[in-house]
């Protein structure tokens, strides 16, 4: 009988986190999730604990990372993800997407296992260039308040790279564009948690800017379905995963007060410093690479959303 594979996952306690655990061991392989649970949380992994196929480690991945077993695969996902984090936490931010890339890394030489860094479209910055491909450099302000998001994923982007490289490591990096579903962060400050709360109170949605920025935004499953296609490959660059069908924030504020059923209005605030103004990926390389493409509507990625969100709103009440 053959072994079973062993995944790390380090922010395995997170959103993506924690549902690319509930993904691997569905396909057989043994877990071992690390988080400090910074901005990871407990409750997003404890439906696995006693399932002998996952073991959860609290650890800061910006340290030594020891791991006594075989190791397959590692999945670096470990980094506060939206802008209320890592404004917060700009120097943690920064030293995961630098420090804890490399001790990630190392993890991956020293058991000759795969590595996939988790990146970002972010990479990308305030873009000039739309839909995004993976051949676009980007345009980030690297002394703006989110260059510490955008420059360590690029940072780590470089790194992993260089590892492929200089050690012949076999790597894989996804380029990760607004993802949504059960188990974000109610509080998490990006748009669609801020939306949901809002409306499901009644308080009036809060826009940025006139709501003519654009966003794309694609359902969790479908995410990791690509990341774990991406995986399974050889492919060495960077992947786009993320779903192209764009939107006005204006009209996703729209379409989420009309989908809970809320008498909330839209009220407008000042956009902040760099943030993006068009966001859609260009997925030309998934889809040849991978045969990958979204396949659930943002309709009925919403309704299956809306449902997490009311059950967090009765927790808090």
């Amino acid at each position: 009988m053959t072994a079973k594979k062993t995944a790390v996952i380090t922010g395995g306690a997170g959103f993506l986190g924690s549902h690319l655990c509930d993904r691997l061991i569905s396909e057989g392989m043994k877990v071992i999730c690390l988080d400090n649970l910074l901005t990871g949380r407990i409750e997003n992994i404890e439906h696995l604990f006693g399932n002998e196929n996952f073991q959860f480690i609290k650890l800061d991945v910006t340290n030594y990372i020891h791991v006594p077993h075989d190791v397959d695969y590692v999945l670096h996902f470990a980094s506060p993800a939206s802008p209320i984090d890592y404004l917060k936490l700009p120097i943690q931010t920064l030293k995961v997407g630098s420090l804890g890339t490399h001790k990630a890394l190392g993890l991956a030489k020293e058991k000759n296992a795969v590595f996939l860094l988790a990146s970002t479209s972010e990479v990308y910055g305030d873009p000039l260039v739309h839909p995004q491909n993976e051949d676009y450099w980007g345009n980030v302000n690297p002394v703006g308040p989110r260059g510490v998001y955008d420059e360590a994923k690029r940072f780590a982007e470089a790194m992993t790279m260089a590892y492929h490289r200089y050690h012949g490591l076999s790597t894989r990096i996804v380029r990760i564009f607004n993802t949504y579903g059960p188990r974000m962060r109610v509080d998490d400050g990006r748009a669609l948690p801020t939306f949901f709360m809002q409306a499901l109170k009644g308080e009036d949605l809060t826009v940025f800017g006139d709501g003519s920025q654009t966003r794309s935004f694609c359902y969790v499953d479908d995410l990791v379905n690509g990341i774990f296609k991406l995986l399974m490959s050889n492919e060495v660059y960077p992947v786009n995963i993320g779903n192209p069908d764009e939107v006005s924030l204006k009209k996703f504020a729209e379409e989420v007060i009309e989908l809970c059923n809320s008498e909330s209005k839209i009220v407008y605030k000042e956009l902040p410093q760099d943030d993006p103004k068009v966001r859609r990926p260009d997925i030309t390389k998934a889809r040849e690479i991978l045969g990958w493409e979204p396949k659930i509507s943002r309709r009925e990625g919403l309704k299956r959303t809306l449902e997490y969100f009311k059950e967090a709103l009765n927790r808090k009440n």
